[in-house]
């Protein structure tokens, strides 16, 4: 499990049927596998309703409540409070960085699906990571030592005002990066840092998200009625491009988020249960 799988727009999305990994040990333990290697798993052939993800959290053990309640809709609303619950384009980011303690995986359901355009992309950041350590040394470090200050304030599953400082990417004792956070739409206007390091912070934050954009590291798909896309929020970014919006909802996607202790949990116990059965 300590060996990470990188990627970039070669990613082979693996798959695996919803119906397995809910009543078959061997192939929730390959999913959870998998997601710890990769960083993002597909599920297919889920019931098209709310309610799938309610039943995925059991099946690891529970989901995380957020400000946005335990499961949330993605949709156009009239009174979005989210930049995600609207059609406009969603650049490549990271869930909640103005949580002390960010989420560490996210479920996205396709319940509806536009016909042109919503298609969602991936980035790895770690990989990411990896290469601007290589290019700029200098830039990893700014990026990687520099609190950020990041506030959301708002009314949803109840009301709001948060407010963290997060290094956009965090690293370990040996300088290798552990978690991304990046979230441009509710990075704050404050900047509590001395003058003169204010242009080469952006410099390097410019450096760092060209490359999350370039042809070679960025994937796309598009999710269908049915699908869930399970991913590391700790190291994949996401987005989604813009669709038309209509009269109706013509794109509804349910998310939820779990944590990497609730799902490292499970992976244990389901070893043990795999291995005893061999």
């Amino acid at each position: 499990l300590s060996e990470r799988q990188y990627w970039g727009s070669d990613l082979q999305l693996p798959e695996i049927p919803f119906e397995e990994i809910m009543y078959n040990d061997e192939s929730a333990y390959k999913w959870l596998c998998t997601l710890k290697k990769v960083g993002i798993v597909l599920l297919t052939g889920a019931a098209a309703r709310q309610g799938e993800l309610v039943k995925l959290g059991h099946r690891i053990g529970f989901l995380r409540l957020t400000f946005y309640g335990p499961t949330w809709q993605v949709q156009d609303k009239a009174d979005a409070n989210n930049v995600a619950y609207t059609t406009g384009k969603l650049c490549f980011h990271t869930d909640y960085p103005v949580l002390q303690h960010p989420p560490g995986v996210q479920f996205l359901h396709c319940i509806k699906q536009t016909a042109a355009g919503g298609e969602s992309g991936v980035v790895d950041g770690f990989h990411v990571s990896n290469k601007l350590k290589k290019q700029n040394p200098q830039a990893y470090q700014i990026l990687s030592s520099t609190a950020v200050d990041y506030t959301d304030v708002g009314v949803d599953y109840c009301d709001f005002a948060m407010q963290c400082k997060q290094r956009i990417i965090d690293v370990d004792s040996r300088g290798q990066a552990v978690r991304i956070n990046y979230n441009n739409a509710t990075r704050d206007t404050v900047f509590d840092i001395p003058a003169e390091k204010v242009r080469p912070f952006y410099a390097a934050l410019k450096e760092f998200d060209d490359l999350l954009n370039s042809t070679e590291h960025k994937f796309t798909y598009k999710l269908k009625p049915g699908d869930i896309v399970t991913f590391d929020n700790w190291r994949v970014l996401h987005g989604r491009q813009s669709y038309q919006s209509g009269s109706e909802v013509t794109r509804h996607l349910e998310g939820a988020y779990a944590d990497w202790d609730v799902v490292m949990s499970r992976l244990r116990l389901l070893r043990k249960r795999v291995l005893n059965r061999d």
